[in-house]
């Protein structure tokens, strides 16, 4: 029986850090950290923000709704949307993500053609080129990703469920940085070796993760395919991280493309890593805000 639509509906997404170090454009963890995108159904064919503050979204959840109707082939109708909550733009936290999940999302809903989550992330990860944050957005935990290596297009994510007791610890500083710019700053190349090391990196991470072996995760992962370039345009941010593992955290790296940076750490540390990190930014001149989070294992849900 096909689902019934509805007039209106509100989508939960969760924030996400992508990369964790050296994983790429391959590694999410979906943070307790939250947008919620409402949609209603109006007259037309295109998306518009239910106010005028929230123009800035208005481009992607027309990109969304070209790919939904593209994707189910139904009749196309128009939609406003509205975005509350917590996940800050531009900050490394895949705000992009929970916009484009909570609009596709939502037009499944209103059009009675509700898409998998398998589905969801394909359709978003084409949308932002790579499926670090998608996976971890719409599924929960922490994800490690498949593209297919000749198209790009997602193949699949194995999602593993992180420990209550984990925390992220994100310090967040003033001034935005934008993906589309910090990708521009990458080399074409890499040093073979630096790959390497990388590899080493990840794969290290993935399989502490997997085992809940947090204790044994390093100080520093040692990333060297985009941390090196990005960093030292933020500054406090290699500091940052460097002193909120001094505190106690796990480990750390730069969220997603920044500005965010992020420590990994026991609850009963939390704290005082996220104090550490917010010192450290202000040795350096600048402003930031420290979060201490939960990880969300639930991922993108609908709402009543």
């Amino acid at each position: 029986m096909k689902p019934s639509a509805r007039e209106a509906v509100t989508v939960r997404v969760p924030g996400s850090t992508s990369n964790c170090g050296a994983g790429f454009d391959t590694l999410g963890l979906a943070a307790a950290l939250y947008n919620r995108v409402t949609l209603r159904r109006e007259a037309g064919t295109a998306g518009r923000a239910a106010t005028p503050d929230q123009a800035r979204g208005t481009e992607m959840a027309n990109e969304a709704a070209e790919a939904f109707f593209h994707w189910s082939g139904r009749a196309r109708f128009g939609f406003t949307f509205a975005i509350e909550g917590d996940v800050p733009p531009a900050r490394g936290l895949g705000s992009s993500v929970t916009v484009r999940a909570g609009v596709l999302a939502g037009l499944g809903v209103l059009a009675g053609a509700e898409l998998s989550p398998h589905d969801l992330v394909g359709l978003v990860t084409a949308l932002e080129g790579h499926p670090d944050n998608a996976a971890a957005s719409v599924l929960g935990g922490f994800c490690v990703s498949r593209c297919d290596p000749a198209t790009g297009a997602f193949v699949d994510a194995v999602k593993i469920p992180v420990a209550a007791q984990a925390r992220l610890v994100v310090a967040s500083p003033e001034g935005e940085m934008l993906t589309k710019e910090a990708r521009g700053i990458l080399p074409k190349t890499l040093p073979y070796f630096d790959a390497v090391r990388s590899i080493n990196s990840a794969t290290y991470l993935v399989a502490l993760l997997a085992t809940g072996d947090y204790a044994r995760l390093p100080g520093k992962l040692g990333d060297f395919m985009h941390e090196p370039y990005r960093l030292p345009l933020i500054r406090g941010a290699e500091p940052a991280i460097e002193a909120g593992v001094a505190a106690g955290a796990w480990t750390g790296w730069l969220s997603g493309s920044g500005s965010s940076v992020l420590c990994m750490a026991d609850a009963a540390r939390a704290e005082s890593v996220a104090a550490a990190m917010r010192r450290a930014f202000a040795a350096a001149g600048v402003a930031a805000m420290a979060r201490v989070l939960r990880a969300d294992n639930d991922g993108l849900r609908i709402e009543a």
